[in-house]
C-alpha cells in the first residue's frame, strides 16, 4: 500500500520535467513567481479571524498551496517536496497553536519581532523570541504558534516539508478545534 505522501510526490514529479513541446524559456517562466503578481490572501485563515480578530493574518503563496485549506491557487509553482509562502502578522496578532502530524514547518522572520511557541502533546512548553533573519524548524507532531510581539507588522517566510500537507489540527480544548471549514 502506498504512503499518501509518496502518492502526492509521485503525482507532482511530472512538474519537474519540461512539458513536451514547451520552449525552455516558457518552461522556466512557468516556474517563476514574481512579487508583482502576488496579493496577500486575508481569507486563507479567515475562519480563525472570524472566531477572534486577533487571529487575522495574511498569506502570500509562491510554491504549492500550503496547509491553510486553500484547495488551489493556479498562480503558484506546483509543489513537489515542500511549500513556501510569506505571512503578514499585524502587531499583537496571533497564529494559534496548531499541529501538523505529517510535516515539519519552518518559520523565517524577515521583519519584525515574533514569539514562536511550541508544545509537545504531553504539555511540555517552549518559546523563543525571533527577530530579523532568525529561523525556527518545528518537527512534525509538535504544536506550534506565533504572536507578533513588536509594534509593527511582522513578515515571515513559512515553509512546509510536504507538497500538500494535511490540514492542521488544534488542541482538543481549543475553541478552534470545533470550527468546521
Amino acid at each position: 500500500m502506498n504512503d499518501p505522501v509518496d502518492t502526492l510526490i509521485d503525482a507532482a514529479k511530472p512538474t519537474l520535467r519540461r512539458p513536451e513541446g514547451m520552449s525552455f524559456g516558457d518552461w522556466m517562466n512557468s516556474r517563476c513567481v514574481q512579487r508583482s503578481t502576488r496579493k496577500y490572501d486575508w481569507n486563507a485563515l479567515k475562519f480563525q479571524a472570524d472566531h477572534d480578530p486577533k487571529y487575522g493574518r495574511a498569506q502570500m503563496r509562491y510554491l504549492g498551496t500550503g496547509a491553510t485549506g486553500v484547495a488551489s491557487d493556479s498562480n503558484t509553482v506546483p509543489a513537489v517536496h515542500f511549500t513556501f509562502s510569506t505571512m503578514i502578522i499585524p502587531a499583537g496578532h496571533v497564529g494559534p497553536l496548531h499541529l501538523h502530524e505529517d510535516t515539519e514547518e519552518v518559520f523565517f522572520v524577515l521583519r519584525g519581532k515574533v514569539r514562536i511557541m511550541c508544545e509537545s502533546k504531553e504539555g511540555e512548553y517552549w518559546e523563543i523570541e525571533a527577530g530579523e533573519r532568525d529561523l525556527i524548524s518545528v518537527p512534525p507532531g509538535v504544536y506550534r504558534g506565533e504572536v507578533n510581539i513588536g509594534d509593527e507588522e511582522a513578515l515571515m517566510c513559512v515553509m512546509l516539508g510536504s507538497p500538500k500537507p494535511q490540514t492542521p489540527t488544534y488542541k482538543p480544548d481549543d475553541p478552534l478545534s470545533r470550527i468546521k471549514r
